[in-house]
């Protein structure tokens, strides 16, 4: 199959927090990206008037884009960016509450990867392989308060993974009831994050708000979009979160109660035929393969692993049966590709794509 050629645009967008981890890898993503072109790189107060390499302490393997070096950090406000039709926030979930509605009301649709936004029942929660259809939602949205703009969110990084694993089995044959268990790399908790004397030669069982997240957050994906928003999925999880010595890469290991009795072969044909709904097939960031399933005994390895699909593919192995549910399973996902910037950059993509701009 010949790769897909996408028409050049020139779509003015600009990153906010855009110094930090997550913003860093907005960054990198976006260099050379055919539809999107970086105008603004915002930051705090006490970055602005600075070139991004002077402002950036730069923490990722690939080198700053030469084009970010010496562009100069503009102020978090719509006024700043005046010029942009897209803003990818990358900012702190207290910060987002109040700046996010500002761009929103100015005309500008808001990607973000906060966590501000992801309950209120007129915004998208979104990972467009699983529920692209629920990009409509800007449109009640902007009945409802009044704006031209949008915010539109991606889920936390664990659940992202993981939720796009119970797609695929849902669809097939139902899910009733998930137990999770977390292992999540360190650039899940930004920079400077953890510090190393917690972190080295430990796991940390507990981080905060993450449970909450995993447990509600594909039961909004997963629901169905309705003229009065989202109907929760009627699926039960419980979870467990651990902060592990990975430097990217979350894992998930899951055991499902499904809709009846299936084997792993079921399961496994489940996965590796699942495809993304076509508005969100074919999209410069989409996902190619959606999800891939290692045969071998010990995959999905962060290390091996997180970078399948350009970082974007969902890697789930290990399907067997469960004593006490159905099915159980590993995922892994990469928390600051797919899991962050670039789910954001996808939901902006279907944004284009549905003509939602």
């Amino acid at each position: 199959m010949s790769a897909t050629v996408f028409p050049p645009m020139s779509i003015p967008v600009a990153v906010i927090g855009a110094t930090g981890s997550v913003g860093q890898r907005f960054v990198s993503l976006l260099d050379g990206h055919p539809w999107f072109k970086v105008v603004y790189l915002a930051a705090s107060d006490r970055s602005e008037g600075k070139s991004y390499a002077q402002a950036c302490r730069w923490i990722l393997s690939d080198p700053m884009p030469a084009w970010a070096r010496e562009m100069t950090l503009v102020p978090s406000t719509p006024q700043a960016v005046q010029g942009a039709q897209i803003v990818f926030s990358a900012l702190p979930a207290d910060q987002a509450r109040d700046l996010e509605p500002e761009f929103a009301r100015a005309g500008l649709a808001v990607c973000s990867n906060a966590s501000s936004y992801r309950r209120d029942t007129d915004v998208p929660l979104l990972l467009p392989e699983v529920n692209a259809e629920h990009i409509q939602l800007i449109r009640q949205q902007r009945i409802k308060r009044g704006w031209n703009g949008a915010i539109l969110t991606n889920p936390n990084c664990t659940s992202t993974g993981l939720t796009v694993a119970l797609k695929a089995l849902d669809d097939r044959f139902g899910l009733r009831r998930a137990f999770v268990v977390s292992l999540q790399a360190l650039s899940g908790a930004g920079y400077p994050g953890v510090s190393s004397l917690d972190i080295i030669d430990n796991v940390i069982p507990n981080i905060g708000g993450e449970e909450e997240k995993v447990e509600w957050e594909p039961r909004k994906m997963l629901g169905k979009l309705g003229s009065s928003g989202v109907e929760l999925a009627d699926i039960r999880f419980s979870a467990h979160t651990n902060r592990v010595a990975v430097i990217d890469g979350h894992i998930v290991c899951a055991s499902v109660e499904l809709g009846r009795a299936v084997s792993p072969e079921e399961a496994i044909e489940a996965l590796r035929n699942y495809q993304a709904a076509l508005p969100a097939r074919d999209l410069p960031s989409a996902p190619n393969p959606v999800l891939v399933v290692r045969d071998e005994a010990d995959r999905p390895q962060p290390r091996m692993d997180r970078m399948t699909g350009k970082g974007m593919t969902t890697v789930v192995g290990r399907v067997r049966l469960d004593p006490l549910f159905h099915i159980k399973f590993v995922v892994l996902s990469h928390n600051t590709i797919r899991g962050a910037a670039g789910g954001s950059i996808y939901n902006a993509e279907l944004l284009v794509k549905e003509g939602l701009l």
